[in-house]
């Protein structure tokens, strides 16, 4: 039997990453019966695949050069920079767009547009909406983060042939 060396951090990395853009995308078509294929590459929702993807790299690195290491401290401080800016920034982000929308959807219904906008645009044209699903609940970033885990976990270091 040979044993083949491959990177066992990046392809448990984006096989994680993979893996919580899958399931994200099979959740939202349960919720609304509809398929969006944005939801396979998008960010937000449920698990997030931000968190899947650092900590499965983490839990390889960890594998891999030890946790005494400092390749494992730096993934491990990464991660945690990823997740909380996932939980904060973005999902504030998020949040705002969904508050911005919801102005410009009333806006419209009521026919109030700026100058700028009513010289700019012909009144048929619709405004582009910001993008809502940007951040994660902390519910999202911690199923993320355990199916990154638990896949890092499965897969083998070395493949044997």
């Amino acid at each position: 039997m040979n044993t083949l060396s491959y990177n066992y951090v990046l392809f448990a990395s984006l096989v994680s990453w993979c893996a919580a853009q899958v399931i994200k995308t099979l959740l939202n078509f349960m919720q609304t019966k509809k398929f969006n294929p944005e939801r396979l590459f998008g960010a937000g929702g449920m698990p997030s695949s931000h968190s899947a993807l650092v900590c499965s790299a983490t839990i390889a690195v960890c594998r891999k050069c030890g946790f005494g290491s400092s390749e494992f401290a730096i993934m491990f401080i990464v991660a945690m920079i990823v997740m909380y800016d996932a939980m904060g920034v973005r999902r504030s982000a998020g949040l705002h767009a969904r508050e911005i929308n919801r102005i410009n959807r009333i806006f419209a219904v009521r026919g109030i547009r700026s100058n700028e906008e009513s010289q700019e645009r012909k009144p048929e044209q619709k405004k582009k909406e910001l993008k809502e699903y940007l951040g994660h609940t902390p519910f999202e970033v911690l199923g993320g983060a355990l199916l990154g885990i638990l896949i890092a976990m499965a897969m083998p270091m070395t493949l044997t042939m």
